[in-house]
C-alpha cells in the first residue's frame, strides 16, 4: 500500500529524514512511533507529495507519489498534524465544501461520524476548542471512506471517551480491509490499535516491529507494597527483573516483557497494592537501543 525507498528530505543544513526504507501492507494498521521532532510529519508529507524529497522515492497504491499524486490524494484520507481550517465557516459548511471538492460524499456518513465523535456541526470553526477541531479533522479525513487513512497524531486533544470511539473506528476500517498509517508518540495508543510499528529517531528509521515484539522489549517500572516486610531473596532470581530494591514491605523493580514471573513471586505474600508504570517512549529507546535518545527538538519543516 505504501512503499518508501531511501527517502531523504533535508532543509538546507537542517535534518529532515534520512534514507527511510519501509513498506505498509494492504489492510494493515501501521503505527509510526517517535518523539516530537523525530521526522514523522516530514515522512508523511514527503510520501504524499506535499513536499518533494531530496532523494529517494515513495509509492502509494503502487503509484509513484510524484507522478500520480492527484489519484493518490483522491483515494486517501489525510489528517495533518497541524490542522488548518476555515475559521469563519461552520463545521458543516466546511465539510460540505470539502465534500464537493471530492465530487460528492454521502451526507449520512458525515452525520454518523460527527455523532460518534460528539461533534456539533452547527458551530463556527473559530469558536471550536482544540479537541473539537481535531474531531472535525478526523471527520474530513474519514468521511469518504478512503482506501488509505493517513493520520498524523490523530488523538491529540481528544478526551478519553472520544479516543475510545476513535479506536473503534480504526478497528472497523481494518475489518473492511482498508489501511491506516497512524503516527504517534504515545506508546499505549500504538499498542492498542496497530499491527506493526516503525520507530523513527532523529530522522532515521531504527526499527520496524510487530507490536507483540515491541511490547516484549518494553521495560515497566513496578512498585509492590506488601502487608508485612518481605525478604529480598524472594525476588533475587525472578526472570525479567532488574534494578530490584527491597525496603521493608515495599519492592521496586523494572520488568522486561511479561510480568507473570513477578506476579507469581509476589503472590506468596500478602499484596496490598501493585502499581505498574507504563513505559515512556524514552524508556522504550533505553531498553531497545541501550542509550538515551539524542536531542529531539523539532527540526525545520517538521511539525511532528
Amino acid at each position: 500500500m505504501i512503499a518508501v525507498e531511501n527517502l531523504t528530505k533535508r532543509y538546507g543544513l537542517a535534518r529532515g529524514v534520512e534514507d527511510l526504507t519501509f513498506h505498509v501492507a494492504p489492510g494493515e494498521v501501521f503505527g509510526y512511533l517517535g518523539p516530537n521532532g523525530a521526522g514523522k510529519t516530514t515522512t508523511i508529507r514527503t510520501a504524499l507529495d506535499f513536499i518533494r524529497p531530496t532523494r529517494g522515492r515513495a509509492s502509494v497504491f503502487g503509484l509513484d507519489s510524484r507522478k500520480a499524486s492527484v489519484e493518490i490524494h483522491r483515494r486517501t484520507g489525510y489528517l495533518p498534524g497541524e490542522l488548518r481550517l476555515y475559521e469563519r465557516m461552520t463545521a458543516e459548511d466546511h465539510l460540505s465544501y470539502l465534500a464537493e471538492l471530492r465530487g460528492g460524499v454521502d451526507r449520512r456518513a458525515i452525520a454518523d461520524l460527527a455523532e460518534r465523535l460528539d461533534l456539533d456541526l452547527s458551530r463556527k470553526i473559530g469558536a471550536l476548542s482544540h479537541g473539537n477541531r481535531q474531531k472535525l479533522g478526523l471527520v474530513q479525513a474519514l468521511m469518504h471512506r478512503p482506501e488509505l487513512a493517513v493520520l498524523d497524531e490523530p488523538t491529540q486533544g481528544l478526551d478519553p471517551l472520544v479516543q475510545q470511539e476513535f479506536y473503534r473506528l480504526v478497528e472497523e476500517i481494518r475489518e473492511e480491509g482498508k489501511t491506516v498509517f497512524l503516527s504517534s508518540h504515545v506508546l499505549p495508543e500504538v499498542e492498542r490499535v496497530c499491527d506493526r510499528v516503525g520507530i523513527i529517531r532523529e530522522g532515521r528509521l531504527v526499527a520496524v516491529e510487530h507490536v507483540a515484539d515491541l511490547k516484549a522489549k518494553a521495560v515497566r517500572k513496578i512498585e509492590i507494597r506488601f502487608a508485612e516486610p518481605v525478604p529480598a531473596s524472594a525476588f533475587a532470581d525472578v526472570a525479567g527483573l532488574s534494578d530490584v530494591r527491597v525496603h521493608d514491605s515495599v519492592v521496586r523493580c523494572s520488568v522486561t516483557g511479561e510480568m507473570d514471573a513477578l506476579v507469581k513471586a509476589a503472590a506468596r505474600f500478602h499484596v496490598e497494592r501493585l502499581v505498574a508504570e507504563e513505559p515512556s517512549l524514552e524508556d522504550i529507546f533505553l531498553s531497545y537501543y541501550g542509550e538515551e535518545p539524542a536531542d529531539t527538538s523539532p527540526s525545520e519543516g517538521d511539525g511532528s
